[in-house]
């Protein structure tokens, strides 16, 4: 089995592990999916992958909050940290205002 690239911690943060490959984080059917660089966060606009195969192609690995490995459920927050040391609040009640993706913490080294 081989290392995810990203770590789960607490009931809402995501922290990225591996620079070479991105995070695509998915919150349901009804949420715009997000892009998780190593630093930085922005609203997906691209065909999402229709599997593993085609993710690991485009050097993205797909991260389903809902799928039980992870959260279990979809969040109203999320919290990623980048490699950067940054951390990333995603606000899924304020998709559509500049809130919906802010810095939360910023950590940089």
């Amino acid at each position: 089995m081989t290392e995810k690239p990203f770590l789960v911690s607490g009931r809402n943060t995501i922290i990225h592990k591996i620079r070479k490959l991105d995070l695509l984080i998915l919150n349901g059917e009804e949420n715009p999916p997000v892009l998780v660089t190593h630093k930085a966060l922005k609203k997906f606009t691209g065909k999402v992958p229709e599997n593993k195969r085609e993710a690991k192609l485009l050097d993205i690995e797909m991260v389903d909050v809902t799928v039980t490995d992870v959260f279990g459920d979809e969040k109203t927050l999320i919290f990623v940290q980048t490699l950067n040391g940054k951390e990333y609040k995603i606000d899924y009640s304020k998709i559509d205002s500049p809130l919906f993706i802010k810095i939360h913490q910023d950590n940089a080294f």
